[in-house]
């Protein structure tokens, strides 16, 4: 689930294709209702809206015990050495502190990986936004050569010989455990990801206006504020519209980013705009990892970035005193929600 590598369009078509002819097959079953004994009341955070949850996929507490058992189970590799969790760390906000994961056989992926938290809100996934749920991002780790190298149908067949898991998928989906299963019950889990406590969302969404140190404060004007342009791209409760972009990373780009879904030059290099939630705990940074720390990437913006035909107009240099660069970064710490990464309802 790591690292996303270079989807191209032919198998995102597959994608779409598969999973919707999955699902149709399954039509005349209606949706399973839980119980109300078994009900999941997500935790959404003060000044979040509620997540969109798909109607066959309703959380209940049955599906996100067996989705996050999935998740940590490396029985999802054709090895049985990898898993989600092997490259989504709890501590590090779910992202991984190389610049790129490993997968069976230490196969050096191609992308940094990004975090999950929050990703119930994310319209598209992948860096060029090519798959449009959840429920099918997890058939891409699955069946990626650098990552798990299997199969979805192998990976249950491998799982219905395990009694547990049989019992679980019962229980929760009212069937046994095939990829209709597998992808709903970890995107279940996935779902529940949401960070929202941080030291800015006791300041700016629950009144607290000592959450914030006096330098974290400066720095979020400064964050906010037109000389800079980081609201432009890092707005709402997420830090991200959710757009893409040319950063102006390189002049020549190795991974040549969204043209591979949409086949326009125009967005050559252009990439997906992450979250900055958790930011401080997400290092290395870039969607290859080549900035080790937050302030080489602050760094990096003071430049004006690098020449590209694509590189977005809002980015130009600009010049931090020692004081101000200190208030940014201080702001940029203050998005780290540490009841986020502790919470144990989130580890294997």
């Amino acid at each position: 689930m790591a690292n996303f590598s270079f989807i191209t369009m032919r198998y995102i078509w597959f994608l779409v294709t598969f999973f919707f002819l999955f699902s149709a097959c399954r039509k005349e079953e209606p949706p399973v209702t839980p119980s109300q004994t078994d009900d999941y009341v997500l935790r959404v955070p003060t000044g979040f809206p509620q997540p969109g949850i798909p109607a066959d996929n309703a959380l209940t507490r049955t599906r996100v015990t067996l989705g996050r058992r999935l998740f940590y189970d490396p029985a999802l590799s054709k090895d049985s050495t990898r898993s989600c969790g092997s490259c989504h760390f709890p501590q590090l906000a779910f992202s991984d502190s190389t610049a790129v994961s490993f997968g069976i056989e230490h196969r050096p992926g191609t992308r940094n990986a990004a975090s999950l938290a929050n990703v119930a809100y994310q319209k598209q996934l992948l860096r060029e936004g090519g798959v449009p749920t959840l429920e099918m991002q997890i058939l891409v780790p699955i069946q990626e050569h650098n990552e798990f190298d299997f199969n979805i149908v192998l990976v249950a067949a491998r799982l219905k010989r395990m009694p547990e898991y049989v019992a679980l998928a019962q229980t929760a989906y009212e069937r046994e455990p095939d990829a209709f299963v597998i992808t709903r019950a970890i995107a279940a889990f996935e779902r529940t990801l949401l960070s929202g406590d941080s030291p800015y969302d006791q300041y700016a969404f629950q009144g607290n206006p000592f959450a914030l140190s006096a330098s974290a404060k400066r720095g979020l004007g400064l964050f906010e504020s037109d000389r800079l342009n980081c609201s432009k791209c890092h707005d709402g409760f997420l830090f991200t519209n959710q757009e893409y972009t040319n950063n102006g990373l390189y002049e020549i780009y190795p991974d040549s980013g969204r043209i591979r879904l949409t086949g326009l030059e125009s967005d050559r290099g252009v990439l997906k705009i992450p979250s900055l939630r958790n930011v401080a705990l997400t290092a290395p940074y870039m969607h290859d990892g080549s900035l080790p720390t937050l302030e080489t990437v602050v760094d990096h913006y003071q430049t004006g970035g690098k020449a590209h035909p694509n590189k977005s107009p809002l980015l130009k240099p600009f010049k931090l005193t020692p004081g101000e660069r200190a208030d940014l970064l201080a702001f940029l710490r203050s998005l780290t929600d540490k009841k986020f990464i502790s919470n144990p309802e989130f580890r294997n």
